[in-house]
């Protein structure tokens, strides 16, 4: 089953924020954006320079209502663990969610089923809980903090602008295009 335009699955997880052990649920995405980002494993190479981009833009997402889910199928001590260990998960403010029991990475069909770990999958929620995008790239590819937020900000405006789409490489601030039958076959 395809994922995009499709509700997430109800979840309750333990995570690790700030310094504390948190419970998170499919509840607390409602009526905000959320940005759930799932990677294999704690203690990595490619995972703590993705996790250490998006903790650098934190801020502007947070500015842009946008909450941020680390997630990965180790513990939440792992977590805690891993960001006492390390400066550069030291800097994440946002909650690093524990699937221990594969549940969430199973419904986001990232996870490995014969080791127990998530592919590396980014999913952009809209504020009704609705997959609005997806990209999943493999073990040695790490993604961009960057052009995520330049998809958040994209997701955002057509949600704001429902007769408008964005083209390849929009930037906030950019013309769009508004679909009709006189631009099939001009672009």
């Amino acid at each position: 089953m395809g994922l995009i335009n499709r509700e997430i699955e109800p979840f309750e997880a333990d995570a690790f924020q700030d310094g504390e052990f948190i419970t998170v649920n499919s509840n607390d995405i409602k009526g905000k954006w959320a940005v759930f980002f799932f990677y294999p494993a704690d203690f990595t190479f490619v995972c703590p320079t993705e996790l250490g981009d998006v903790a650098d833009h934190y801020d502007e997402f947070k500015s842009l209502g946008v909450e941020i889910y680390a997630v990965s199928t180790d513990s939440h001590f792992c977590h805690k663990a891993w960001h006492d260990a390390s400066d550069t998960i030291n800097k994440i403010k946002y909650p690093m969610i524990s699937d221990n029991t594969f549940e969430i990475s199973r419904s986001f069909n990232v996870l490995r089923e014969g080791e127990g770990r998530s592919d590396r999958g980014t999913f952009i929620v809209d504020p009704d809980g609705i997959i609005q995008a997806m990209e999943i790239t493999a073990e040695g590819i790490g993604r961009d903090a960057s052009d995520l937020m330049r998809k958040v900000k994209a997701a955002q405006y057509v949600r704001a602008h429902p007769d408008e789409v964005c083209p390849a490489k929009w930037q906030e601030g950019e013309e769009t295009l508004a679909p009709s039958l006189d631009l099939v076959g001009k672009i």
